[in-house]
């Protein structure tokens, strides 16, 4: 037993130090090298280890020397780093308000669902389920390939208005509306063959909001698809100058491919004053769908001060990387 609890404690000592060590590597944003971006994501994964290798090392721990206190001062930092980080999510303000009103006042609400299929999903009927039955008043698809494409024909008898760019490099969108869109514009933002969309949505109610919708690249390597490694990333940081230069409210959504509380998201969100559906409500994680363990929030709802929140729900998996995520909003007049 002796012997199990030397290992068991050892382990934990060398473990706490790694932990330690990436928490601090995590505090360098450097675009260089992408491992750094990376080691943004898993924050709510170092709080809890944080914790739980804390716990541990005041069971196990013997002898309190000075080496003994700079690794419990380490884990203590490692819990207050990314505490920070995640308490505005749990238990913030909220900073887009909640519209109580919203079950009457259905002509200024409207529901949007976000969801990445995966270009390599075959599992259509499905996630087609899923829109009809949550039947939303605009849907942004992202991952669409031709198939996909064809599979969501569809979906036209109920949305009379599209807009639709399917690429075989998993960054094609479609955009399908029960409401009137105008102005639609398809733009690249930074890669030639990552398209964004951008139109003018009208309520029944007569008012009128920008909607941008994109998928920027992942920030890791890839052989396969674009990727974003070792650039500067322009892509949020134009939709922010976008929307500021813009009067009218607007909402950017999409799959970020990003965590809402990286630096470049930061800078996107404060460029556009443009608030995080999240902040007050919880996390939300919509990646990745396939594991337990390893999620976080990439998919995301931004929107100017005009608008205010009747619901938000993560939906079931369909065979997708992606968790659906609904909302429906409210707009101010």
């Amino acid at each position: 037993m002796n012997i199990l609890k030397k290992i068991l404690f050892y382990s934990l000592l060398v473990l706490s130090t790694g932990l330690i060590l990436i928490t601090l590597l995590s505090l360098i944003y450097d675009l260089r090298f992408w491992y750094y971006k990376i080691l943004d994501f898993p924050r709510i994964q170092y709080l809890l280890l944080g914790i739980l290798f804390l716990i541990l090392f005041i069971l196990l721990n013997k002898k309190w020397k000075l080496p003994s206190m700079f690794l419990l001062l380490g884990l203590v930092a490692v819990i207050i780093i990314h505490g920070i980080v995640i308490y505005p999510y749990l238990f913030g303000e909220k900073s887009v308000p909640d519209n109580l009103s919203g079950a009457t006042n259905t002509d200024a609400t409207f529901s949007l669902l976000l969801a990445n299929v995966l270009v390599d999903n075959r599992k259509s009927g499905a996630f087609l389920h899923i829109v009809k039955q949550w039947d939303p008043d605009i849907l942004l698809a992202m991952e669409v390939d031709d198939w996909w494409a064809n599979e969501l024909q569809v979906l036209k008898e109920n949305f009379p208005y599209q807009l639709e760019y399917p690429l075989d490099n998993a960054y094609g969108m479609s955009l399908y509306s029960k409401l009137p869109i105008k102005n639609k514009k398809i733009r690249f933002l930074k890669q030639k063959d990552v398209p964004s969309f951008h139109l003018i949505i009208t309520l029944p109610s007569g008012k009128s909001f920008n909607f941008h919708g994109i998928h920027p690249v992942a920030p890791v390597p890839s052989k396969k698809y674009p990727d974003n490694v070792g650039e500067e990333e322009v892509a949020l940081l134009k939709i922010g100058k976008l929307v500021a230069e813009n009067p009218l409210p607007s909402i950017v959504a999409g799959d970020f491919n990003d965590v809402s509380w990286s630096n470049t998201s930061r800078m996107f969100g404060q460029q556009g004053n443009l608030r995080n559906v999240r902040i007050g409500r919880g996390l939300y994680n919509t990646f990745d769908a396939t594991s337990l363990i390893f999620r976080w929030p990439l998919d995301h709802y931004f929107v100017t001060e005009e608008f205010n929140l009747v619901e938000l729900e993560r939906l079931s998996k369909f065979g997708s990387d992606h968790f659906p995520l609904y909302a429906r909003f409210g707009l101010d007049p």
